[in-house]
């Protein structure tokens, strides 16, 4: 059975590749191709497509909010959301991913590999750009750096690194939690102890990598 794609992308000249490639695929059949969000959600329930190929940047709603809206009202659909973007940003990726999307490729990359991605997603699984897959890693490699700082922290103490983070005073925290200026000062004293470091701002750059 073919896979049933559906592009979303407002570049005349990439949809109409984009479309060709599926069009001459035998294992894929094209079910539609929209220039805005709004357009693709309208029809989304009528195509009911297997894939859904999105860019990011579009006219209106972006593509990351088109799969936010459309995982939220349709959450027991089988469909797949494969990004195909210029975009190689950690916020892009992850508001991305976060948003629904299982695969992510970049249009650098050419159009060469993208029915293979098609054929990925639609078997389970989750087709990236070299790129793509590198800063993923990263992020969650940092994001592991991150937490065993954490770890060396009480609760209280990481609630005040959190204060201390949104540039709060210590005066400000000590009002907040309702603890004594002095005991604020000495779980601080202790988070540099632990962290290893003598100020607020290698505390956060430590923790947070600010």
């Amino acid at each position: 059975m073919s896979i049933r794609v559906c592009i979303l992308e407002d570049d005349k000249i990439v949809r109409d590749g984009m479309a060709e490639l599926v069009n001459q695929s035998d294992e894929c059949f094209l079910v539609g191709t929209y220039e805005t969000a709004e357009e693709l959600m309208k029809q989304f329930n009528i195509m009911n497509p297997d894939v859904v190929l999105v860019d990011i940047r579009l006219p209106g709603r972006s593509g990351i909010d088109c799969i936010r809206e459309l995982k939220s009202r349709y959450p027991e659909i089988k469909t797949q959301f494969l990004v195909c973007s210029v975009y190689k940003d950690n916020e892009n990726i992850f508001d991305a991913l976060c948003a629904g999307a299982t695969g992510y490729i970049v249009k650098s990359d050419g159009v060469k590999h993208l029915i293979e991605s098609i054929k990925e997603i639609h078997r389970g699984e989750s087709p990236m750009s070299g790129v793509i897959a590198r800063q993923v890693i990263a992020a969650f490699q940092n994001r592991k750096t991150k937490n065993e700082y954490l770890q060396l922290l009480t609760e209280r103490e990481r609630e005040i690194l959190d204060f201390l983070s949104r540039g709060h005073r210590y005066k400000e925290i000590s009002s907040r939690l309702s603890v004594s200026l002095e005991t604020i000062r000495t779980h601080i004293h202790n988070i540099y102890e632990k962290l290893q470091v003598s100020s607020r701002t290698d505390a956060l750059n430590k923790v947070y990598g600010r």
